[in-house]
């Protein structure tokens, strides 16, 4: 594993919200691969209350790299005042996966993590 993959978590107030985000991050290279999980339920703390919302939760794999590219972007886009963005350093994983979150976040890459073998055999 060449690059250091990190997870993006952020949480969206909506599907459709989630997808706009993910699909720019994608576009703009700034995300690898974005998964989007409708239905989390969220307790936290706002203005002095206690609030409870159903949200979307967003999950972007990226490189260190390209990091502080992602979070400055995010924070751009996102609808919320104060979007939760946590970055954590993935320790393992598949090591196929991985140097295909590098690759394809460092160079011209179209081909997802299945495609790649396909296409060099």
């Amino acid at each position: 594993m060449k690059n250091k993959v990190i997870v993006v978590l952020s949480q969206c107030p909506d599907e459709a919200t989630a997808e706009r985000l993910a699909l720019r991050l994608l576009e703009e290279r700034l995300a690898a691969c974005v998964n989007w999980l409708p239905g989390a339920r969220s307790a936290y703390w706002w203005q002095g209350q206690i609030q409870r919302d159903t949200e979307t939760l967003l999950l972007a794999k990226t490189t260190a790299e390209r990091l502080g590219q992602l979070t400055a972007r995010l924070t751009e886009l996102h609808p919320y005042d104060v979007p939760e963005i946590l970055a954590l350093e993935v320790a393992g994983g598949a090591e196929r996966y991985l140097d295909w979150v590098g690759q394809t976040l460092g160079a011209d890459e179209q081909a997802g993590p299945g495609e790649r073998e396909q296409e060099h055999s």
